[in-house]
This record gives structure tokens, sequence and C-alpha cells, in this order.
């Protein structure tokens, strides 16, 4: 039998008007995006600029950040799948499925956990091997990679219980405790590094604490909120189903942050291979970059989230005015990040570097000038993507997300073998991005259930559009 979730917050994403609703739903978990960001901006910012030799620093905790981003790619697959299913039961009023669902989780993300730190711990230098990283940066790189891992169990929880939250209607509770642990964060980076003087080391254990403060307080309130959701029946704690659920939610997710790591990975090769300052000025402008996509990419989670409830709600006509709604907040968000780090980017760049080399100083410039301006076009690529993994095509979106992949770091190596150094790499940046943007909205129209319904008429007539 199926029951009502009890609190009405819980159904949020299926209630009200759209716009206003998935704008108050993701602002928290785009702030949160930012805020995660700052854990691995002010480790940059604090060793570039404080460090003995800030752009070896910069370049050591760099190399470790692309193998991180491969592994750390498990638990945010892990968080998009999760969410994505809660989402699921919550809007079909099945209270049970959401609590098998969070037991299931907490057993299969565990065990992938586990694997996840054996193979950071013991493939660490030879990830630094093939990557060509310089002799003199290796021990820093590769405690950085070493103690990160270590703090991967949090990363993991901290996921899986900003997913459920998210799922619930909650994204107010997980940016709240992300804001706290980013001040710690800050306080603690400037007493290791600067104080203390541990450099790279000093910066990896000050996240590793903040990430572990937030963990706890995030657990705390999911479990509360938790036991507050009951059901008629006793609810398993590991069902196969949802099991198999939850790794086809995952999987793709889990494809596309780890393929798009990989990728990157064999681009910090090659970027390796051109120059040291090159290096250095890729780490500062990737940052950056990053940050408006991961920030972008939270708030396209969310619109997953809103487009899972309310296809099983059967609410169509208003998954298409999500679709609409959510293209307009993050293109606009987009453009202002591409604004930004387009007009200022050797500003930037100096906020990682106090004395940059004119080498690292060039290839950071050309990188924010330059890719910074496709950052809309793959915001229309993410939001696509989103909505198609939320109405479970997961097939659509990993090809999506394989050809972005696939054609970036094909260009890279073909435009730097032809002499375009540098540049070759801003290039196929920006080839890969427009190209891909072109196969996630072919996808997004082949969605079937979406077919036949508008967002005009009596869909727009409702009172909850």
């Amino acid at each position: 039998m199926m029951e009502k979730v009890v609190k009405k917050r819980q159904l949020l994403l299926t209630e009200g008007n759209v716009w206003k609703t998935l704008i108050l739903y993701c602002l928290p978990l785009f702030g949160s995006a930012m805020f995660q960001q700052i854990y691995s901006l002010v480790d940059l910012l604090i060793v570039g600029n404080f460090s003995a030799d800030g752009e070896a620093a910069l370049t050591a905790v760099g190399e470790a950040t692309i193998i991180l981003n491969v592994l750390l790619a498990f638990a945010l697959g892990a968080n998009g799948g999760l969410s994505v299913v809660v989402a699921k039961h919550c809007g079909s009023g099945d209270n049970k499925g959401v609590r098998e669902t969070v037991n299931t989780a907490l057993i299969t993300f565990g065990v992938m956990c586990a694997l996840v730190m054996t193979v950071g711990f013991s493939c660490g230098k030879v990830f630094m091997t093939v990557l060509e990283v310089e002799d003199y940066i290796v021990a820093d790189s590769i405690s950085y990679l070493y103690i990160y891992t270590g703090s991967l169990p949090f990363v993991f929880a901290y996921n899986l219980g900003c997913g459920i939250l998210a799922a619930l209607g909650d994204s107010k509770t997980p940016f709240i405790f992300l804001v706290m642990s980013s001040v710690l964060n800050i306080g603690l980076d400037f007493l290791f590094v600067c104080g203390l003087h541990a450099d790279v080391a000093g910066a990896a254990w000050a996240t590793f604490i903040s990430q572990a403060l937030a963990t706890i307080l995030t657990v705390v309130v999911l479990v509360k909120k938790l036991t507050k959701i009951k059901s008629e029946e006793k609810p398993k704690k590991f069902n196969k189903v949802i099991c198999k659920d939850l790794l086809a939610a995952a999987i793709p997710v889990i494809l596309q942050n780890s393929f798009v790591s990989v990728g990157n990975f064999f681009v910090q090769k090659r970027i390796n291979q051109i120059s040291v300052g090159a290096a250095a000025g890729f780490t500062a402008a990737f940052k950056l970059i990053s940050l408006a996509n991961t920030a972008v990419g939270n708030m396209v989670s969310g619109i997953a989230n809103f487009s899972s409830q309310n296809k099983a709600a059967g609410n169509f006509g208003r998954v298409k005015l999500g679709v609409l709604a959510g293209m307009v907040y993050c293109v606009a968000i987009s453009i202002i990040f591409a604004t930004i780090f387009a007009c200022f980017p050797s500003f930037f760049t100096k906020m990682f570097i106090t004395d940059p080399s004119e080498d690292a100083l060039n290839c950071s410039i050309s990188f924010l000038r330059y890719v910074s301006l496709f950052l809309p076009v793959v915001c229309v690529k993410l939001v696509c993507d989103g909505v198609v993994r939320g109405c479970g095509g997961n097939v659509g979106f990993t090809v999506s997300t394989f050809s972005d992949l696939i054609i970036r770091v094909a260009f890279v190596y073909i435009l730097t073998g032809i002499g375009w150094g540098f540049n070759g790499v801003c290039a196929a940046w920006m080839i890969g991005w427009a190209l891909g943007m072109l196969v996630a909205v072919g996808f997004y129209f082949g969605i079937k259930c979406l077919r036949g319904y508008t967002i005009t008429g009596k869909q727009k007539a409702l009172k909850n559009v």
C-alpha cells in the first residue's frame, strides 16, 4: 500500500509555482557547489601564495586533483543515483521505498567507497608516473593525494546525505553545514600552511577535517528526518531490485564524471609535455572554469530530481516548464561567470600565483578568456543531460557524456600535435562543448514521455504550474 510522505515539504517539487519552486530548491544546491569548490580553491590560493615555492606547490595540488577527480566521480555518482531513486519513490508517495533505498544505498556505496580508496592508496605513484609529473613536485602531490583519499568515507557519506535530503525537498540543510565547514577550512588552511608551514600536506589536512565536520552534521539531521518517515511494512535492510535501480541511475553519473576526469587526466599529461608553466597556468584557469561548471551542475542535479519526482507523479507538462525555468536560471548564471572570467583573466590568475612565470600567466589567461565564452553552451548541454537522466534516459545521458569527452581529448592531441601548443587545448574545449551540446539537445527531444505535452493551455492554467 502506498502512503503519503509525511511532510508536505518532501513533496515540494510536485507542487506550487514551477519558477519559484525550482529557484528556491536549486539555489541552496548552487550555494553548496560553490562552497564545495571553495575547499579546493582555498587550498590553491593559500599554497600558491604562502608556500616557499608557490608555483610548484600550486602545480603539485593541481596534479593530485586531476587524479582525485577520477576517484571523486564515484562519490558524485552515488549522490546523483541515490537522489533520483529517492525522488522517484517520494514523488509516488512510497515511504517504504524511500527507507529501503536509503538502507540499500548505504551498503552498496559503502563497498564502492572501500574499493575506490584501495585504488587511490595502491596506485597513487603509478598515476604520477603516467602523468609524467616533474620529480621535484611528486612528493607533495603524493602527500596531498593520500591524505585526501583517506577522507573519502566522509566525502561519500556527505554526498549520500545531500542526495537524500535534496530528493526529499530539503536542499538548505546541507548548504548551511557546508558554509560552516568552509569557514573552518579557510581558518585551518591559514593555520597549517601559514602558521605551521605544512604547505601542501597542511592544505590537505585542513580539507580532511572540514569535510568530516560537514559530514557528521549532515548525517545527524538525516537520521532524524528518516525516523519520521513511517511505513506500514518494515523496510528491508537490502533490496536487490532497488540496488539495481541505484546502480542504473548512479553508473551513468559515475561514467560522466569519471570519463570526464579520465579525459582531463590525459589532457593534463599532454599539458605537462608542453611546459611546467603551461601546467601551472592550466591548474589555475581550469579550477575557475570548474567552479562555474560545478555550480551549474549542482543546479542541474536539482532539475533532474524535479523531473524525476514530477515524472513519477505524472506531471509531464510541469517537467517541460521546469526545463524552461531551469535553462533560464542556469544560462544566466553561466553568462555571469563567462563575463567575469573573460574580462579579468590576469587578475584571477594572479590570485593563485603571486609571481607567475610569463608562460604560466599567458596560458591561464588564454584558457580563461576563450573557454569561458562557451560556458553558456555547456550549460545547455548539462541541463538537457539532467532532464534526460531524471526521466530515466540513462543511455542517452551516457552517450552524450562520451561524445563531449572523446571529442575534447581527441582535439587536444590533434591540435597540439600540429603545432597549436596550448591554444590547441583551449580550442579543443570549445569544440567539444559545442558538439556535445548538440548531442545532448537531440536526446532531450527524444524523451518519449514528454512528447505531446506542452507548457501552454490546460497545463499552464493549472495552479501548481
